[in-house]
């Protein structure tokens, strides 16, 4: 008997066979499009997305690109769990970030699905700014061959709210592109608005589908995470510690929870989503100006029949204000004045409006007769998860979980005003009470995999969390890169946060060196940028050799200020222009060199 197996080994040609079997007749005909591809290329395996991608000029022109832009992850895992469902389908799929997307490549795109958050007041993710940026250029081309579908993630608490999703979509279109579907915007409980648009998607793809290609269903990937923000783990209060002496301004607590037993994982970079509930006084003080303190049962989510008091307590937002909620109320208030601050010429002015105020303001501004505890209940949105850094190594300690929480507590319009979740781990949860979390994972926020390769870390006020996390990591670990830790806060007797700790890995070694700025001991005010330009050539010299630039802290202020020290930097050291400066911080970004955890 011949040897059918030619030139392979047994174990080579049993492989390829089981693996022929198990696939759809066109995913069989991609694999040999696949092969043909390789072999033209002299055997020079790309990587597993350009694997995924189209080897051959036919695969290409059937190929589904998913491209998604992340700050915090959502974008990214919906993304990857629609990839994965294509591709169990038998279609030909490629998911790819936009960060490492080459532009010229949209050219030649037959089918794009965009998954993109927005960021900030109206931003793009980090990672998705340099094809952000393309597009909208001059040098963006005709699209007329392309379709595709946006979906957009945001927060409708912003006044921007799903900007980045759709810019995407308008400069497509504008572009000459066509619309597979209709853009999809979502808010912070997108899960159910994420899997009507990908039915959507999938039934206009089975339209064009291929007769022996499997009809796309929307089943949920084996995947998914025992514990999620629907089906959180109840982690253990071990620790509430402050610390900020009394004397200070802020109230900047250490909460550590055990996790003990629950076999949740969680990298350095990577945040806790914690579940909190309202406030009853607040829940309290809303059925009063309601007159609905004694409602009948309402129908909460998903279906479950629960009294308002509960529902408001556990399951809706009452404290953030979104222009959705404000748009019906200020129907069923039949109000001029609200009316009047919803149109578009007074974005200004509402926004001015909102400031200090939620929706208890609102119900008694603007009350509404005879309003009905599920009328009421519809207005509202989910009672969104809050996300706080990880300031713990698992590898340290895979038995707890550590936050540095800033409790928010402060008057506006004559009413006292407490944060969600902070005054609920601060104040409300007992030691030993239970505390709802799941891991966040946060994939655009990592350590160097190289455990040499030296890190700058820019963290003023709870920022400094995560790299708390880090140098725990590099400690546990025996890396050997050097740390460089820039941290400020208001005064250097109250605020400077785990200022021991800082000083402990100091004296062994593992953190190099500390730059510190308090802004409010000195009568010039003095912030962490300024202490970045005053290292500006110590700092251009760390990045001549490799070193990975972290920053972690407040979006709208800090952020931007450090992005431009950092700017002012390549132009002063390096000598560039400052246009040159911009494009090589994006470079450094696209390479994973420079990375944001900003809030």
């Amino acid at each position: 008997m011949s040897d059918t197996s030619g030139p392979l080994t047994p174990r080579q040609w049993e492989s390829l066979v089981n693996l022929l079997k198990s696939l759809t007749p066109a995913q069989r005909q991609w694999v040999s499009g696949f092969v043909a591809g390789f072999c033209a290329l002299d055997g020079a395996l790309p990587s597993t997305q350009a694997a995924v991608s189209a080897p051959t000029q036919r695969a290409a022109e059937a190929v589904i690109t998913l491209l998604h832009g992340s700050q915090t992850g959502n974008a990214k895992r919906l993304a990857r769990s629609f990839h994965e469902r294509l591709l169990k389908a038998g279609q030909p799929a490629r998911l790819e970030a936009m960060a490492s997307f080459k532009f010229a490549q949209i050219k030649r795109e037959q089918r794009l699905l965009i998954v993109v958050s927005t960021h900030g007041e109206g931003e793009p993710p980090d990672n998705a700014l340099g094809f952000y940026n393309f597009l909208h250029g001059s040098q963006a081309p005709r699209l007329d061959q392309l379709r595709y579908s946006v979906l957009a993630l945001g927060d409708s608490s912003y006044e921007h709210f799903c900007k980045t999703g759709r810019d995407f979509d308008e400069r497509l279109a504008a572009l000459g592109a066509e619309a597979l579907v209709e853009r999809a915007d979502c808010d912070v409980d997108y899960e159910a608005a994420a899997e009507a648009w990908f039915e959507q998607v999938c039934i206009a793809l089975n339209q064009t589908a291929a007769p022996e290609v499997t009809p796309l269903t929307t089943q949920t990937a084996a995947d998914t995470p025992v514990y999620t923000r629907k089906t959180p783990y109840s982690a253990r209060l071990l620790e509430n510690l402050p610390l900020t002496a009394p004397a200070s301004s802020k109230d900047v607590r250490h909460i550590a929870l055990s996790i003990e037993g629950s076999g949740l994982r969680y990298a350095p970079g990577d945040a806790l989503g914690v579940v909190p509930s309202n406030r009853p006084e607040l829940v309290d003080a809303l059925l009063k100006a309601l007159h609905l303190y004694h409602a009948d049962t309402v129908v909460g989510p998903s279906g479950i029949t629960t009294t308002l008091e509960k529902a408001l307590l556990r399951d809706y937002e009452i404290t953030t204000l979104s222009r959705a909620f404000l748009e019906h109320y200020a129907t069923l208030a039949e109000s001029a004045c609200l009316n009047g601050l919803l149109k578009p010429d007074q974005r200004g002015q509402l926004k001015s409006w909102l400031e200090g105020r939620d929706i208890l303001d609102v119900i008694r501004e603007y009350p509404v007769t005879g309003l009905t505890a599920q009328q009421f209940l519809n207005l509202l949105r989910r009672l969104p998860p809050r996300l706080y850094s990880i300031a713990s190594s698992w590898t340290a300690d895979p038995d707890e979980v550590h936050l540095t929480v800033a409790v928010v507590r402060y008057e506006a319009h004559g009413l006292s005003r407490h944060g969600v979740a902070s005054t609920f781990l601060a104040n409300r949860v007992e030691i030993g009470g239970p505390v709802p979390v799941y891991v966040q994972e946060n994939p655009n926020f990592r350590l160097p995999a190289d455990p040499d390769i030296p890190i700058i870390m820019i963290g003023p006020g709870t920022g400094v969390a995560p790299f708390r996390a880090f140098l725990a990591e590099r400690e546990a670990i025996g890396a050997k890169g050097r740390n460089w830790l820039f941290f400020g806060d208001r005064h250097f007797d109250t605020d400077f946060l785990y200022q021991t700790e800082w000083l402990d890995y100091r004296r062994k070694g593992i953190l190099t060196r500390i730059d510190v700025a308090f802004s409010r001991d000195t009568t010039e005010k003095v912030y962490v940028q300024q202490r970045l330009l005053e290292n500006a050539r110590t700092i251009y010299a760390w990045l001549e050799e490799g070193a990975q630039v972290y920053v972690c802290g407040d979006a709208k202020h800090m952020a931007p200020d450090v992005h431009a020290a950092l700017r002012e930097i390549l132009v002063r050291e390096g000598g560039r222009q400052p246009e040159q400066a911009q494009e090589d911080l994006l470079t450094l970004q696209a390479d994973k060199r420079y990375q944001r955890d900003i809030y």
